[in-house]
C-alpha cells in the first residue's frame, strides 16, 4: 500500500499568528474564551479525567432530539475512543492525538456539486448556528455513551454547495498525516479512512458535524476540529477529523466494509436483531456507569434499541429493504 506523506511547517511559520489563532475565536463566539494549557501527552489513560476542560463556547443553545438520559462521565468520553489513526487501543487516541495539528485546517467538498470548493475551518463555521444536542451513541463493539455534542446539523453545510441531480451518496475522508498520526504506518485499512452515507441520510435533521463535546472545544482524540455524529450508526459511521466531502452517483467504498465486507455492511444501522458475526447486538455496555475493577467486568446488561432508539425519526428512510441483506 502507498502512502503519501508530506511535512508541513508550523502554522505560525506560514500563516500570521493572529490569522491561524482566528478559528478558536470563531468557536467562541462571544469572545469570552476561558483559555487553558495545552494538554501533555498523557502517560496512562486514568490521567484522563483530569485533562483542562479546553475552551468553553459559553451558553448554546439546546437542539432538537435530545436525551434527559444520564451524560456519560467527561474522562470517559475523552479517554475510551476508537481513532485507529493513532492506534488499536481504546487508549491509544488520548495518548497519542496531542501530535495532530489541527490550526490551520480545510475542508474540500467537490464531486457531484455545482460549487466544489475548498473552505477553511473558519469559513465552514461562520454561517453556522452552532447548538448542543444530547445523544445517545451505541458502538458495534456494544458500548455506549450520552454525549453532549456542539455543533450543526450537516445538511447546512451541504445544501451550501448545490448537489448535482446524480448525487445520491456523500463520502467523508479523514485526515491522512502519518508524521503526526503513528497508526497510518501499520496497514490496518486503506488509508485514508472513508466513510459514507446515502443522500437523504446525510441529509437527515439528526445527523451532525460536531465541533466540540460537554460545551468545550472538540479534543483531537475525539475528532478535532469537525467531525461527523450519526446517533442511529455510531461507531459504524463516525468519520473524525474530516478534510474532505465528495458527492457521489455511486455507492462510495467506505474503510471497513472493504476491510471486512461479512462484518461491516455499507448502511451499518444499529439493529440488535442482526449479530456482528462475532458477537451479539442485542445488549450493550454503558461506559460510565461503573468505575474502578467494576468496570473491567462490567456485564452488557442493557438491551440495544433498534436505531440505537431512533427509529421514530429514522426508520422510514429503509422503508421496503431488507436490513439483515442491507445491514
Amino acid at each position: 500500500m502507498l502512502i503519501r506523506t508530506r511535512n508541513e511547517p508550523p502554522a505560525s511559520e506560514i500563516t500570521p499568528e493572529p490569522v491561524y489563532r482566528q478559528r478558536r475565536q470563531l468557536l467562541l463566539g462571544t469572545g469570552a474564551a476561558l483559555l487553558t494549557a495545552t494538554v501533555p501527552s498523557l502517560g496512562q489513560r486514568a490521567r484522563a479525567a483530569q485533562l483542562p476542560a479546553g475552551e468553553s463556547f459559553g451558553e448554546l443553545p439546546s437542539g432538537p432530539f435530545g436525551t434527559d438520559e444520564t451524560h456519560t462521565p467527561w474522562g470517559s468520553a475523552v479517554s475510551y475512543n476508537n481513532f485507529y489513526e493513532f492506534g488499536t487501543d481504546k487508549s491509544d487516541p488520548v495518548l497519542h492525538a496531542d501530535a495532530m495539528t489541527t490550526d490551520p485546517w480545510s475542508l474540500r467538498v467537490d464531486g457531484e456539486v455545482h460549487q466544489p470548493r475548498t473552505l477553511a475551518l473558519e469559513d465552514v463555521l461562520k454561517p453556522a448556528a452552532l447548538e448542543e444536542r444530547v445523544y445517545r451513541l451505541r458502538c458495534v463493539e456494544g458500548w455506549s455513551m450520552v454525549i453532549p455534542w456542539v455543533g450543526f446539523p450537516l445538511r447546512d453545510l451541504l445544501g451550501r454547495f448545490e448537489p448535482t441531480g446524480n448525487a445520491r451518496f456523500v463520502e467523508f475522508t479523514t485526515l491522512a498525516r502519518p508524521d503526526e498520526m503513528r497508526g497510518l504506518r501499520r496497514p490496518i485499512l486503506d488509508w485514508p479512512y472513508r466513510e459514507g452515507l446515502r443522500l437523504d441520510e446525510a441529509m437527515h435533521p439528526l445527523t451532525f458535524l460536531a465541533v466540540g463535546l460537554y460545551g468545550k472545544v472538540l479534543p483531537n482524540q475525539n475528532g478535532a476540529p469537525i467531525r461527523l455524529v450519526v446517533p442511529w450508526k455510531y461507531g459504524f459511521k463516525s468519520s473524525k477529523s474530516i478534510v474532505r466531502i465528495r458527492f457521489t452517483a455511486e455507492q462510495p467504498k467506505t474503510a471497513w466494509n472493504e476491510a471486512a465486507p461479512q462484518e461491516y455492511g455499507f448502511y451499518s444501522n444499529v439493529n440488535p436483531d442482526v449479530p456482528h458475526p462475532r458477537w451479539s447486538q442485542a445488549h450493550e455496555r454503558r461506559i460510565g456507569e461503573q468505575s474502578g475493577f467494576a468496570a473491567l467486568f462490567a456485564r452488557k446488561d442493557r438491551e440495544t434499541l433498534m436505531f440505537n432508539g431512533y427509529g421514530e425519526q429514522v426508520a422510514g428512510l429503509y422503508a421496503g429493504m431488507d436490513l439483515r441483506k442491507h445491514f
